[in-house]
């Protein structure tokens, strides 16, 4: 096999590997409030959206020393152990007492850091100028598989039910650990490109692994990184951005957390109302598959620039918001266990339920893909630190949103990604002109970027 076959490969495992690890992850984010509030044993008092917010604030926080990390044990090694902690997370739901549960959310939001971070490394490896748009299309395509899988067992196996038993519970989790574990494995079969030198070439070849630099030296890029990292979170460029991510933080917590919550907390939907939560996740995959296809992979044929898809994003996620507002009772994410009989502004509609979560998937694709499209190109020199800015801020808001999901009613959560949809819509427009009026000055066609 070639040199570049053997990379598009490694592209393909690694993308395989994810799409197994998140099948898992994600699911469990799904379902776990819901799961919670399904337990019957009274010694255990943790909340799945305080969980979810410790995730999210330590991987904002751990961002700023997984470049450490990964360059000192290597991507595969950073991979591997980081899949172990979204194995050991996971494997807590079979019997899950309340200091585990917590103390495996920390571990995880670390493990979380270090994994993004290798992946982004391995990409690199493996990917130069001419293919990394094609390396990361494939990737991405892979990742967003994970949201079908998970979901259509959950839609299978809680069909009919109206309360998870703890023999459901067990074979949920038992079943997702062990897809979480096979993914895990999977990092090994990533092959270095160490025969792509010639052998006198092997201290370049290491280099390039990041195997023979000494630790001191690579911390000493490390802080580099993080100081660049500084500096740049204070232009006025990425702080108009931060708006836009921020906000991207915000739906990200509603879609993949609170709303399959909602929808299993209402009574309405009788007994399908647990397996409805994996169909949701299902929509929301195909939303963000579909957007990302057209959105991403075909954005350099746009005519047009970016302010356009990101103003259907908007458009898309307002339109999702109103029917929410209309379709779901105001108690739905923070109902007891026996759920809610309330009733919002019409009878609870299965149909419309399904079509807002396909309305979201599609919204948060047009959002992510344009912001990394305008990080790439703004930051083309500084990409690693800009993304890490991306994720960072993300990661922030995301914590923050899954904190204030365990008081806030519906229709204030809604309420808050609307305004910071509007706002976040309104700074990306500003960067976006002031980018397209910067290429213009210099002569360059703008709309082929």
């Amino acid at each position: 096999m070639s040199s570049e076959g053997k990379k598009l490969l490694n592209i393909i495992i690694l993308g395989v590997s994810f799409m197994f690890i998140f099948t898992a992850f994600q699911t469990c984010g799904n379902i776990a409030q819901t799961v919670i509030t399904n337990l019957n044993n009274t010694d255990f008092h943790g909340s799945g959206y305080t969980s979810m917010s410790i995730i999210y604030g330590v991987l904002s926080a751990s961002n700023l020393i997984s470049p450490s990390v990964v360059a000192i044990v290597g991507p595969q090694f950073s991979m591997v152990v980081s899949g172990i902690f979204y194995s050991l997370y996971i494997a807590v739901f079979i019997q899950p007492t309340t200091w585990a549960f917590y103390t495996a959310s920390v571990f995880i939001g670390i493990a979380a850091a270090v994994l993004w971070t290798a992946q982004g490394n391995c990409l690199t490896i493996n990917s130069d100028e001419n293919t990394i748009g094609r390396n990361s299309g494939v990737f991405w395509a892979l990742l967003q598989f994970s949201l079908f899988f998970g979901n259509l067992y959950i839609y299978f196996a809680w069909r009919g039910k109206t309360h998870i038993s703890e023999s459901d519970r067990r074979t949920v989790f038992i079943a997702l650990t062990v897809i979480s574990l096979v993914g895990t494995v999977l990092f090994f079969l990533i092959r270095k490109q160490e025969d792509t030198k010639a052998p006198g070439d092997e201290d370049s070849t290491n280099e390039i692994l990041g195997e023979s630099s000494s630790a001191r030296s690579k911390m000493m890029r490390a802080v580099a990184a993080f100081k660049k990292s500084i500096t740049l979170s204070f232009t006025k460029e990425m702080m108009l951005l931060s708006v836009t991510t921020a906000y991207t933080g915000l739906e990200l917590t509603f879609f993949s957390g609170v709303y399959g919550t909602c929808i299993g907390a209402v009574n309405r939907f009788g007994n399908e109302e647990k397996s409805l939560i994996g169909l949701s996740g299902i929509f929301i995959g195909v939303g963000e598959i579909l957007g990302g296809g057209i959105f991403g992979l075909l954005s350099k044929n746009s005519r047009f620039g970016r302010n356009p898809v990101v103003m259907l994003g908007v458009l898309v996620h307002f339109v999702a918001f109103y029917l929410i507002f209309f379709n779901m009772p105001n108690d739905a994410p923070i109902a007891p266990m026996e759920g809610t009989d309330q009733v919002a502004y019409m009878i609870p509609s299965k149909e419309v339920a399904m079509l807002c979560s396909f309305l979201l998937g599609l919204g948060d694709s047009c959002f992510n893909t344009q912001l990394l499209s305008i990080l790439g190109f703004l930051y083309s020199e500084d990409s690693a630190p800009a993304f890490a800015i991306f994720k960072f801020v993300q990661s922030i808001c995301a914590a923050v949103a899954y904190f204030y999901s365990n008081y806030f009613l519906l229709q204030w959560q809604l309420l808050i990604m609307v305004i910071m949809g509007f706002f976040g819509t309104i700074t990306f427009f500003t960067v976006e002109w002031e980018a397209a009026a910067a290429q213009a000055a210099r002569g360059s066609d703008y709309s082929s970027i």
